[in-house]
């Protein structure tokens, strides 16, 4: 019997008749029996491979077989826009069964949410935040709603797996399953990640066999188009594609909000049909953009990294780079959405707008070359969580036994190794301190707990994590988006204005109290902000830097241009030798260790020098530089640091970054956090590395 036969066959009929598919793909073929036999899998595919469907069609199989009836599956997602752009094609495959699907995110109005909860789907499409938000409330019989729940279907995993947002979906995950009174069977979508193993046990807990992992590798016969072009500046990268591939569909990622804006309105004024995608734009605006482009032909969208995720905006021509992503990982989703159209190949163009960007470009290439990619790695004690979760079961339940929140989240693997002297110590400080008071044994909320998370109904518990202070941007009813408040400078006394969708806006008033701005167009320029984090590469990264400075051959991925930059860093850095660390002296009198370790390792490196009494001036991913020291002092002070010296820094006033850090003792919040600021692994391979002494070195 073939993987086909075993599903269902009003499922078979309409696969073959009604979607006219000759054969499933690959992966969707593989995916079939572990799913028909209930095993929770991983899927691994490159972009575009079909994994939605191969793991939605067996599900759906199942759930006729079975007769899962009510609300059955949830289908969550990291984006909205994802959600929304997958909400058709799932509810065609339900329909052609007799079975419906719905959406349910912060942008779906009040009325529809009063339909589900009165009439649930069979499928319900979602994100973490939204189960939260419906497990909380008092408006919803969970028990009722979730009873029913068979399965889960988590698409972009590794995007969840990487940061606290994972986290608190599988501490999530474990309070449907207890509301359901099953496990729920899991099914994760994800990229090509470098620890699949390790992936497919997180996805499914603790106390449980590992999820399945079934992968299939991307095939064609063509190898990608791969430049690294160096432009020099934002505005010349407009240039570039302004007058590059004309009549062709171009999808250009720009790794930052602000610099989509600028881009878009550097295209524009040079007649380029642009469109532009971010997370901060409105929801009718980031529609309208996408839409447009997917129907157009000769055009460019230009995007962060929401459009990495498998969002369908048609056939695409060319993806264009502006400098370097952090991640091999991120560098084939980007690439992934070229090649689909028969005798096309996938391809990347790569604009630098500064020497470092050529640096990171190459870097990359030749960790993908070597066939690295970054591992999916969950951040270590997310015990901020652990008194989310505690305080969310309160409001869940109207009250919580002290030892209650054992049943509903032991099996969720980070709180199932938590130390029982780290839970009674954070239970003891959230009493002691009033977040939560306890009465005859029983946990409830306390009146510092309701002034820190009570406010709109304690939706400030439903997230992970902390969104910083945006202002709504509206031109009369439409909302454009939304930007931070350091976007409101007035220069010379004229009103501010703004850059968003590409367009410029400039302030008519702005209500400080309601966090909202209304706009008019205007011809100025303007500039919108956002915060953002610093650019922190990781330490293989960097090492791969230093191995192409040092000789490794690139010269292939170059363009002329980029080329003969190249070639000028590479003379500046001759001293750059692969598995060695440099002391360099600069004809200035200036000593750097160029450690090439990654910003992580070099604070806890720097950390452990400034013990010693080296004056450490600054750092970054590549160096640690030092005021007034010696050369063979900083070579002397290397061969003393011992492990216990290489720890982060963590000021008091960095916790407040925590999410929930309110709810922790000060020391335990300061060792969460600092577990986050730490490369302890990689700290000391750059300190066990030769380390040579340069004199008067240019750079």
């Amino acid at each position: 019997m073939s993987p086909f036969d075993r599903l269902h066959a009003a499922v078979q009929y309409h696969v073959v008749n009604s979607l006219g598919w000759a054969s499933l793909r690959p992966i969707q073929e593989a995916s079939i029996p572990p799913i028909m036999d209930g095993r929770s899998i991983l899927l691994l595919a490159p972009t575009a491979g079909g994994k939605t469907e191969a793991a939605v069609i067996p599900i759906l199989s199942k759930m006729l077989s079975e007769e899962w009836h009510h609300l059955s599956v949830l289908y969550v997602c990291p984006i909205k826009a994802l959600l929304n752009n997958l909400e058709p094609r799932i509810q065609q495959y339900c329909s052609l069964l007799g079975r419906r699907a719905a959406l349910w995110h912060g942008d779906i109005s009040d009325s529809q949410r009063r339909r589900i909860l009165k009439d649930p789907p069979d499928i319900l499409l979602t994100t973490p935040e939204s189960l939260e938000a419906m497990l909380i409330s008092t408006r919803c019989d969970h028990e009722v709603l979730f009873g029913g729940l068979r399965a889960i279907i988590i698409d972009e995993l590794h995007a969840f797996a990487g940061d606290d947002r994972g986290w608190h979906l599988m501490a999530v995950l474990e309070r449907l399953g207890r509301l359901a009174g099953r496990d729920l069977q899991r099914v994760g979508l994800s990229a090509t990640v470098g620890n699949p193993e390790e992936l497919a046990t997180w996805l499914v807990g603790a106390e449980r066999p590992a999820a399945q992992v079934v992968k299939v590798e991307g095939v064609s016969s063509q190898a990608p188009e791969v430049v690294i072009d160096y432009v020099g500046s934002l505005e010349n990268a407009a240039l570039v594609i302004s007058r590059m591939h004309h009549g062709e569909k171009r999808l250009v990622f720009c790794d930052s909000r602000a610099r989509v804006e600028l881009l878009a309105a550097s295209l524009r004024q040079l007649e380029v049909e642009t469109y532009v995608s971010h997370g901060s734009l409105g929801l009718d605006e980031r529609r309208r953009a996408e839409a447009a482009f997917a129907a157009g032909t000769n055009c460019v969208i230009v995007a962060t990294s929401t459009l990495e995720l498998g969002l369908d905006v048609g056939d695409l021509d060319r993806v264009i780079q502006i400098d370097a992503p952090r991640t091999v990982s991120s560098f084939l989703q980007r690439m992934g959405r070229t090649g689909r159209r028969a005798g096309s190949r996938r391809n990347c163009l790569f604009l630098a707008t500064d020497p470092d960007a050529v640096l990171r470009a190459a870097g990359l290439l030749r960790l993908w070359q070597q066939g690295f990619v970054e591992p999916a790695v969950s951040p270590l004690h997310p015990w901020h969580l652990f008194a989310q979760q505690v305080m969310a079961l309160v409001l869940q339940e109207g009250g919580l036994a002290r030892s209650e929140w054992h049943d509903w989240l032991h099996c969720m693997s980070a709180f199932h190794a938590m130390p029982p002297e780290a839970v009674a110590t954070i239970l003891g400080f959230m009493i002691e301190s009033e977040v939560l008071f306890e009465d005859e044994g029983l946990l409830g909320f306390g009146k510092r707990g309701e002034q820190l998370f009570g406010r709109q109904h304690f939706m400030d518990l439903v997230s992970a994590f902390t969104a910083p202070p945006l202002f709504v941007i509206r031109h009369g009813r439409t909302e454009l988006g939304q930007v931070h408040p350091s976007s409101f400078q007035e220069r010379e006394g004229r009103p501010p204005t703004l850059l968003l969708g590409g367009r410029s806006w400039v302030i008519l008033e702005i209500d400080w109290n309601a966090r909202i701005a209304w706009v008019e167009p205007t011809k100025e320029g303007g500039k919108s902000r956002w915060e953002g984090s610093s650019l922190a590469l990781h330490a293989p990264l960097c090492r791969s830097i230093r191995a192409v400075l040092a000789g490794d051959h690139v010269e292939e991925w170059l363009s002329n241009r980029a080329r003969e930059l190249f070639a000028k860093v590479q003379s500046d850095h001759d001293w750059c030798r692969e598995g060695e660390t440099a002391i360099v002296r600069d004809v200035r009198g200036r000593v750097r260790w160029w450690t090439f370790a990654g910003m992580l390792a070099n604070r806890m490196l720097a950390n452990g020098l400034e013990a010693q009494g080296l004056p450490v001036r600054s750092l970054d991913n590549y160096s640690i530089s030092f005021r007034d020291a010696d050369p063979e002092a900083v070579r002397a002070a290397l061969s003393n640091l011992s492990p216990d010296s290489l720890t982060p820094n963590v000021p008091e006033k960095a916790i407040d970054e925590l999410k929930f850090s309110a709810a922790l003792p000060p020391t335990i919040a300061q060792h969460v956090l600092g577990e986050r600021w730490s490369d302890l692994n990689s700290a000391q391979v750059a300190q066990g590395e030769p380390s040579r002494v340069i004199y008067h070195a240019t750079k």
